[in-house]
């Protein structure tokens, strides 16, 4: 590994191992490491090795439960899935052991949770407006694609690919903004029971590749494993909490706490863990600088996604009567992408994912309009209000253009249909 760093081979997949010849690509985050934290932790970057092979075994005891056959004892059916989570599975008649299971866990929050700490936390995001938005699409998800592995994986799903990209997309950001409505985490509500439904999907899409010839075990690991599902979490929480105040927005530690609080919850009930659950900032960086140095080089796949992404813009619904105008809107959306995209993104990376770099007028405008909001109004009385509600407002509006028309809001049904005969 870098810096003198090694891995055990012997417990990991190659892709652990390729970052021994990375060389520019992870020199920048390797100085900042070393600045802030000393030597890579070789500790650290062993357990990531060995989360590669290791994934949710709750999730995956239920799913297992789901896919034996009609009839057999234990069998878990997707209309006792469904069913508990609207009731819990004590509202299910003679609900199989596995789904008790499963609900007797993730029906009893840690003693750790701060329910008002994950209200703030929703707030904040809120208050992040169109900046939080941004930042899962263009640095998390696009960013995402410089690395090896996930990426594969969602092409090898066909998820964020070909047609379904706009419906996948609305479907993650339905489940994200579901996540930020005061309350909606607690169990039975809305964004816990449409989290526990994507748990699920990943362990069947797991279940479903494990054994497929098309998926290298060797080299990827385990396809949603727990090392990629860190990464993952930090996409979502400190990535946007760093990147938000690049683009000029204030984001105090309380915040920063709450913010991390709230995804160190959902991360608990997605199955990630323990080892990987944080709400402090300074630890979720350090992980995430290491979660970089362990990754895998990029594959056509991420270049396939990159493009997709981009090119999806033009297709969105902005609700303008006008032909002439909705295809301009797109053009704007796509050149006003690849120019944040340049920024946040930095040339290299531009040319590894084969995307036309544009000049940074998109980020120009973000900070400047970030600097009135959120300095200047926001430090009005009632200004917080005001930027949590116009946040909410312009998240749920861009949200809206991604749905196709006719299309349902919500998140992706499960992968695994019902077999013959089983109910639905």
């Amino acid at each position: 590994m870098t810096a003198g760093v090694e891995v055990d081979a012997a417990v990991t997949p190659s892709r652990h191992r390729e970052a021994q010849s990375r060389g520019e690509r992870i020199a920048r985050p390797l100085r900042l490491m070393t600045r802030q934290w000393g030597p890579a932790d070789e500790a650290l970057l062993n357990r990531l090795g060995q989360a590669l092979m290791e994934r949710d075994e709750l999730g995956s005891d239920l799913v297992s439960a789901m896919r034996q056959p009609v009839g057999s004892p234990g069998k878990v059916t997707h209309a006792q899935l469904r069913a508990a989570l609207e009731t819990g599975a004590d509202g299910i008649p003679d609900a199989p052991q596995a789904l008790r299971d499963f609900f007797g866990v993730v029906s009893a929050p840690p003693e750790w949770v701060d329910w008002d700490l994950v209200d703030r936390g929703a707030a904040v995001f809120r208050r992040l407006g169109r900046n939080a938005g941004d930042v899962l699409l263009m640095l998390s998800l696009t960013g995402g694609y410089r690395f090896g592995g996930p990426a594969d994986l969602l092409v090898a799903t066909g998820a964020l690919t070909g047609d379904s990209t706009m419906r996948r997309l609305a479907e993650t950001q339905h489940w994200v903004l579901s996540l930020m409505n005061p309350g909606a985490l607690r169990p039975g509500a809305e964004a816990w029971r449409l989290t526990l439904h994507v748990r699920v999907m990943h362990a069947m899409v797991n279940a479903t590749f494990e054994t497929s010839p098309i998926w290298d075990i060797e080299r990827w690991g385990l396809p949603i494993n727990q090392a990629d599902q860190a990464g993952t979490l930090g996409l979502f929480d400190a990535t946007v909490i760093v990147a938000s105040r690049g683009l000029g927005v204030p984001v105090p530690q309380e915040d920063s706490r709450a913010l991390l609080h709230l995804w160190k919850y959902v991360g608990w009930l997605m199955g990630v863990h323990p080892d990987f659950l944080t709400d402090d900032e300074r630890e979720r960086n350090k992980l995430n600088l290491h979660v970089l140095l362990a990754a895998a080089d990029q594959t056509d796949a991420g270049r396939e996604l990159a493009q997709a992404l981009v090119g999806v813009q033009r297709e969105r619904q902005f609700g303008i009567r006008n032909q002439r105008l909705s295809r301009a809107r797109g053009r704007y959306e796509e050149e006003r992408l690849l120019s944040m995209l340049t920024t946040l993104l930095q040339p290299a990376s531009m040319r590894e994912l084969g995307l036309p770099m544009r000049p940074p007028w998109a980020y120009a405008a973000r900070l400047g309009g970030n600097l009135w909001r959120h300095q200047v109004v926001g430090r009005l009385p009632g200004g917080r209000v005001r930027l949590e509600r116009w946040g909410e407002a312009i998240q749920n509006r861009d949200h809206a253009t991604y749905l196709a028309a006719g299309s349902g809001d919500r998140v992706g049904d499960l992968p695994d249909r019902p077999s013959d005969g089983e109910a639905v």
